[in-house]
């Protein structure tokens, strides 16, 4: 017998699998809402109470932007240590950050390039990582140690005459500046090498092969080639690196600082605005909701700048110049 023919109105059923990523991503955006996203805005919140906790007594009142005039120094009678500290801040983040960048690209350079026949090229790379894996408490502790005033690097410094025999790298605002930014460069260089290692692998090796044979040096092929076209990879060790630097907190904290760990010694030079911020968060709720506020903002313009300066601006260009075509296509109709 020939089987009927199946009705024209019932359609085989398939498997969709399109709604199927939205699963893989949505563990993500749950935890940035939870954890990110709602801190964020509920400290924006805070920020327009005095939020005041004195003796086991919190005293709660709205005083819109008050906190913000306090916290800037603007308000009479109020001193601006948000200015101050973050200045701390970026002094010592820069003072980290400039040689680790420079580092990190001449050990990439160095660790890519084929010509140089380096053995071991794994160790070094692993060597290079390992202070990134040390924990900063422990760090910080250790340095705190090595560089007191009867500390053995100083002790030895001081033999060797390079010291002042009453120096004291912990009475110092530059000494502990500059071991504070040390700490830094030596704990997070790694990690910058191998990204940029990881920028420098994805580059087509044809191009230096082109630029060989034109009869380009080493150089002109690192600043004509390696740099134009590491450009992402720049931008996003850039602007991680600023807001670890704006977030500052444990190193200076456990380096040289009060019992607290609130206030960065000698003469709160050392004090960043975390530590500025937890100090508030004792007593001034809401003065501390503001200066986290007032740091958002900060890092966010620094970010955009960075990401603005260190863009494509060819493709920017060929964005306008589409723009122009269509309005001139436009009053062409």
């Amino acid at each position: 017998m020939a089987r009927k023919p199946a009705p024209a109105n019932k359609k085989r059923k398939s498997v969709s699998y399109r709604r199927c990523g939205y699963f893989f991503i949505a563990p993500f955006f749950i935890l940035y809402l939870v954890f990110q996203l709602y801190p964020l805005l509920n400290t924006f919140y805070w920020s327009f109470f005095s939020y005041i906790k004195r003796n086991l007594q919190v005293t709660i009142e709205f005083c819109g932007f008050q906190n913000y005039l306090n916290v800037l120094g603007i308000t009479p009678g109020e001193t601006a240590y948000f200015f101050t500290y973050l200045k701390n801040t970026v002094i010592m983040w820069l003072c980290g950050f400039i040689p680790q960048i420079l580092l990190s690209l001449l050990l990439a350079a160095w660790l890519t390039n084929n010509r140089i026949k380096l053995r071991g090229r794994s160790v070094i790379k692993v060597m290079t990582y390992m202070p990134n894996i040390i924990a900063a408490s422990s760090i910080s502790v250790l340095f705190g140690a090595l560089f007191s005033q009867y500390g053995p690097i100083t002790v030895t410094l001081k033999k060797l005459g390079v010291l002042a025999s009453n120096f004291d790298f912990m009475q110092n605002i530059s000494g502990t500046r500059g071991l504070i930014s040390f700490i830094l460069f030596w704990m997070w260089y790694g990690n910058t090498t191998l990204l940029l290692i990881s920028g420098m692998i994805g580059i087509n090796p044809h191009l230096y092969e082109a630029a060989e044979i034109d009869g380009a040096s080493g150089r002109q092929s690192f600043f004509r080639i390696t740099l134009p076209l590491l450009r992402p990879v720049l931008l996003y060790v850039l602007v991680t690196s600023a807001i670890g630097g704006f977030q500052m907190y444990d190193i200076p904290a456990l380096f040289n600082s009060t019992k607290s760990g609130y206030q960065g010694k000698p003469a709160d030079s050392t004090t960043t605005v975390t530590m500025y911020i937890m100090r508030l968060y004792s007593s001034d709720v809401g003065k501390a909701a503001a200066t986290c506020i007032l740091l958002f903002i900060v890092t966010l313009c620094v970010s955009l700048i960075f990401f603005f300066s260190m863009g494509n601006k060819e493709k920017r260009h060929e964005r306008k110049a589409r723009k122009l075509d269509a309005k001139a296509a436009r009053k062409s109709n």
